[in-house]
């Protein structure tokens, strides 16, 4: 029995024209860039470099822009986060984080927030009222930050902070990880997914596996090797 698209069920009630993707180098916000590309008829991206334990996502994510023909603006925000293992580099990505214990290390306290801000802003002063992010509460890391809810309260502060309608758009926010990779199949860009993109806390790209390059000793990478495994195990990505 033939499964329905997922691409006709996460298009945009409403948008504009152009939208701002914030793009990372990672599978989410990639899917998402490519997404973005199938439903606005102007899309740019933005990244940001705020400390992060390694510099090949955003270097993987100058690669992804310049093969979808986006404009890609990079914010240096080194020294305004703090407080994650992936931002002190001495800690272990894997642990729970020590001021929360009910988080993992890797949650950046504030950093949705502040990238939402930012992207708001930015997007403003260009006359872009719609951002696009990867953020999911299905298959995630335990982020609060990630959830809905907050997205709809900061799509609220934003329009009242800058007087407009804004809107963000986070067309992942209820897939599993093996639903992302089928959304990326129906997009056509698997390929691009696999070689170029980059999910592993370590910034390790020596091993080349079937969902892509990376090492299964993080959290990141084994659920992207998990969710890969699903969608091949249902004939997804046929």
């Amino acid at each position: 029995m033939s499964v329905p698209n997922l691409l006709p069920t996460l298009k945009p009630t409403e948008q504009g024209d152009t939208a701002l993707v914030l793009l990372s180098g990672g599978q989410d916000s990639t899917t998402c860039l490519y997404w973005a590309l199938h439903y606005f008829s102007r899309v740019e991206a933005i990244g940001f470099h705020y400390g992060q334990r390694h510099a090949i996502e955003l270097q993987q994510a100058q690669k992804i822009a310049e093969q979808a023909g986006v404009p890609f603006t990079v914010l240096d925000l080194r020294g305004l986060l703090r407080g994650s293992a992936l931002t002190e580099h001495d800690q272990d990505v894997s642990a729970a984080h020590p001021l929360a214990p009910h988080l993992p290390a890797s949650f950046v306290p504030g950093r949705n927030a502040l990238f939402l801000t930012l992207a708001a802003s930015y997007g403003f002063t260009r006359g872009i009222h719609d951002l696009v992010g990867g953020m999911c509460q299905t298959d995630y890391s335990g982020y609060p930050d990630c959830r809905r809810a907050f997205i709809d309260a900061m799509e609220k502060a934003l329009s009242l902070a800058l007087d407009t309608t804004l809107r963000i758009h986070t067309p992942l926010m209820h897939l599993t990880k093996a639903e992302t990779w089928r959304l990326a199949r129906e997009l056509g860009i698997l390929d691009v997914i696999i070689e170029l993109t980059h999910t592993d806390y370590h910034g390790n790209r020596s091993e080349r596996h079937e969902w892509g390059y990376g090492r299964l000793d993080n959290p990141a990478s084994i659920l992207r090797a998990r969710g890969y495994e699903e969608a091949k195990a249902r004939g997804w990505l046929d």
